[in-house]
């Protein structure tokens, strides 16, 4: 891979948001708040879908994650496959991980430890989230920006 230096600009400002589906808002409320201390920031209903919520949680450094819930429709289970979503990673200061670890410790959730930088786990809906102590670019204590 080239150089920092030597490569282009990016067209893009960054991800203003991904967008997961959530078949509780409440639940997903206290997953992502009240568990993971990520704040909503903003909620309003789907432009696409009447009666349908769309909702946003802060985590850090001007990035969102969005959920809609979608009443009335039938989009069955989280499926994990080729050409869907994987995971979505999350960037978080050690501290922080380590208080949220004990805090799932604590309510019994289930979670893989990768590295000791990484817990893996399952959201309510069963979307699969990273929560990384690495600092954003880095990735096994390797830059990758």
């Amino acid at each position: 891979m080239p150089a920092r230096q030597d490569r282009p600009a990016s067209s893009a400002r960054g991800i203003h948001h991904t967008a997961l589906i959530s078949s509780d808002v409440r639940r997903t409320v206290a997953f992502y708040q009240g568990l993971l201390g990520f704040p909503l920031i903003d909620m309003f209903e789907n432009r696409d879908l009447p009666g349908s919520t769309h909702f946003f949680f802060d985590v850090g450094n001007g990035n969102t994650v969005a959920f809609f819930d979608l009443p009335g429709v039938d989009v069955g289970p989280y499926a994990e496959v080729l050409g869907g979503l994987h995971h979505l990673a999350i960037s978080m200061e050690p501290q922080h991980w380590r208080e949220i670890r004990d805090r799932m410790d604590a309510q019994g959730i289930d979670y893989l430890l990768q590295s000791g930088t990484s817990i893996y786990f399952r959201d309510p809906d069963g979307a699969r989230v990273e929560l990384i102590a690495e600092p954003l670019g880095e990735m096994y204590g390797r830059s990758v920006f």
